[in-house]
């Protein structure tokens, strides 16, 4: 029996050696560091199985297909930039608004548009409705991009009529993330290849098994239509999120519909990712003028909302979208107010609401009252309980299930996208917001979030005291291990 032990020793050192040099050999956060740390010492050969699948970097050829593609159509933006009308500003306001303004554009990926008009949506039937109204109007091109497809009722909706207009003549293009949308298969989709559209499973989902990277997902949620009118948020494609599925109830998400020069950068994400998920060349999207119209020429009816479209993915050591949202929170002077499925911040976003809050600002965060995945939920409850002694007021919906990912700052900025307050989205996902910088829009966000908080309950410190030991432990093991959720 003696040679069984030795053998267990060299197997237990072996993991130890490996896990300190698998998880100091690149450059991650402290908190992401003891997280995998924890996982590879108690758990010896599991962890280091889970770490191969889950925690290592994304792979050094999706980096750089990703980043050598190029923005092909930003010449018609900033020329439908030029055009607007010289008295529309960010929200009327003062040069509080330029400060994000610059921060997103600093690069110039992200200009701003000030000629658009936008409407809110925030439930499914009549997104959906609108969403296929609009590709049914379709003329010249329809581009799709989801993290979720999903082969029910809506999502045969959904293909059936994509189908029929690439039969029409309609240029169609779908991106899926593979992992999102696992009961929509490649024979599902072949449907819509043989009609004469393209799909293409974004560049980090294909072959993630074989490549031992399953954590990089494509959690966009964007449609262009023609070139000008566009969608994004928080709704994917599927019958739960029109509260159809038992297990969710009522379905809470947010979503936009935008005319104008806003869409031609949506669309410019699109290419992007498309270009960058390309197996052969001839797949390879160029510039053409039924992509990116001159909305002018083209008579398009356009409002006058100052919007900025902001995208960021894990090819950036530097988490782009999470330091600007900060940044656009820092001008918080009156109120901070959080849609949030999942409350899982970074130490960076926890110390910036903290102290907002203390500065007087009312910050509230509105979380479900139910959990999608169990184990985040406890996370996302034990970050909850520390906010909550912290000044900050969360509310917890009880309407069903809540998805929204938006925020409110002051009367004047407000923001609506596919980005939500954790780690994964911070640092994993692919994901885009939409930033208005219009008072009016903002008033509607507020009136939508006053709403819901009359479906909600406030958390107090009477609730917290009341949580069992047993869910407080469950808590604050999962809070531990929250950076690699």
């Amino acid at each position: 029996m003696v040679w069984w032990h030795d053998f267990i020793r060299i197997i237990f050192i072996t993991n130890t050696l490996l896990a300190f040099y698998i998880v100091f050999h690149r450059r991650r956060s402290v908190s992401t560091t003891w997280a995998w740390l924890i996982i590879l010492l108690i758990f010896p050969v599991v962890g280091i199985t889970l770490y191969a699948f889950f925690g290592r970097g994304i792979s050094q050829e999706n980096i750089f297909s990703i980043n050598k593609q190029h923005h092909i159509g930003l010449r018609n933006v900033q020329k439908s930039i030029a055009k607007a009308p010289k008295e529309v500003s960010p929200s009327d306001t003062s040069k509080l608004g330029e400060i994000a303004i610059h921060f997103f554009n600093r690069n110039n990926e992200s200009p701003l548009t000030k000629n658009n008009n936008v409407e809110l949506y925030t439930e499914g039937e009549t997104f959906f409705h609108d969403l296929l109204k609009d590709m049914v109007r379709a003329k010249e091109t329809i581009n799709v991009e989801f993290y979720t497809f999903y082969s029910d009722n809506i999502g045969n909706r959904v293909l059936q009529l994509l189908i029929k207009k690439a039969k029409q003549g309609v240029k169609v293009r779908v991106i899926y993330d593979a992992w999102g949308s696992m009961g929509a298969t490649k024979a599902w989709f072949d449907q819509l290849r043989k009609a004469g559209g393209e799909v293409l499973p974004f560049i980090t989902s294909r072959n993630m098994i074989t490549r031992y990277r399953i954590n990089y997902h494509l959690h966009r949620k964007i449609v262009v239509i023609d070139g000008h009118i566009s969608w994004t948020g928080g709704f994917n494609i599927g019958d739960q999120y029109l509260g159809r599925k038992k297990k969710f109830g009522h379905w809470r998400d947010s979503q936009v519909r935008i005319v104008g020069s806003a869409s031609l950068l949506l669309q410019e994400r699109f290419v992007m990712d498309w270009n960058a998920s390309i197996k052969c060349p001839e797949q390879l999207i160029r510039f053409n003028s039924a992509l990116f119209p001159d909305l002018d020429e083209k008579k398009i009816h356009r409002g006058d909302v100052a919007t900025q479209i902001v995208s960021d993915g894990p090819d950036r050591y530097i988490p782009y979208m999470r330091n600007g949202m900060m940044r656009l929170m820092q001008l918080a002077r009156k109120r901070l107010w959080i849609q949030t499925p999942y409350l899982i911040p970074d130490d960076a976003v926890f110390a910036t609401w903290q102290t907002i809050a203390m500065s007087g600002v009312d910050v509230r965060i509105m979380i479900p009252c139910k959990p999608d995945h169990p184990f985040i939920y406890r996370a996302t409850q034990w970050y909850a309980n520390e906010l909550t002694r912290c000044g900050v007021k969360i509310y917890i919906y009880e309407d069903g299930f809540l998805h929204a990912k938006t925020t409110i700052i002051d009367d004047s900025f407000s923001t609506v996208g596919s980005m939500n307050q954790d780690y994964r989205s911070y640092d994993l996902n692919f994901e885009d917001n939409a930033i208005f910088y219009d008072k009016k829009f903002t008033k509607k966000m507020t009136e939508v979030f006053e709403a819901d908080m009359k479906k909600s309950h406030l958390l107090t410190r009477e609730e917290i005291k009341k949580q069992g030991r047993i869910l407080r432990t469950l808590q604050s093991f999962s809070r531990m291990l929250s950076p690699i959720l």
